[in-house]
């Protein structure tokens, strides 16, 4: 997704998040008060957590996430170089999982196939 107004995306969201919350209050407010818990600062500072909320974004390819985190970012204080070294994590993270499991499929699908693994 490519968006030039990120703002007006988390306002549009927040109102949608609205209804939900008027449709199904005890989900809603039992998912606030996981990520109030999450969120409070304990061996990580809420900067840190947000921070890396933004990379699980990135890496979940959740534009809604990458939205809210990254303001949450902004409002806890992240710097440019803090966002560019979670960015550079998140892009690695996002494919490294991704080559692990595909070895995992191949070699699935190689024993399906009936096919010999080969040596390694």
């Amino acid at each position: 997704m490519s968006t030039d107004n990120w703002p007006g995306l988390t306002r549009d969201l927040s109102a949608m998040l609205r209804d939900l919350r008027t449709g199904s209050p005890e989900v809603m407010k039992a998912f606030s008060s996981m990520a109030q818990s999450a969120l409070a600062p304990k061996a990580l500072d809420t900067k840190t957590k947000e921070l890396i909320a933004l990379a699980i974004g990135v890496a979940t390819r959740c534009d809604d996430c990458i939205a809210f985190h990254a303001k949450a970012a902004v409002d806890q204080g992240a710097t440019d170089d803090e966002v560019l070294e979670t960015l550079g994590m998140a892009v690695y993270m996002g494919a490294g999982p991704s080559v692990m499991y595909a070895s995992y499929a191949y070699q699935a699908y190689r024993q399906f196939a009936g096919l010999k693994t080969p040596k390694v």
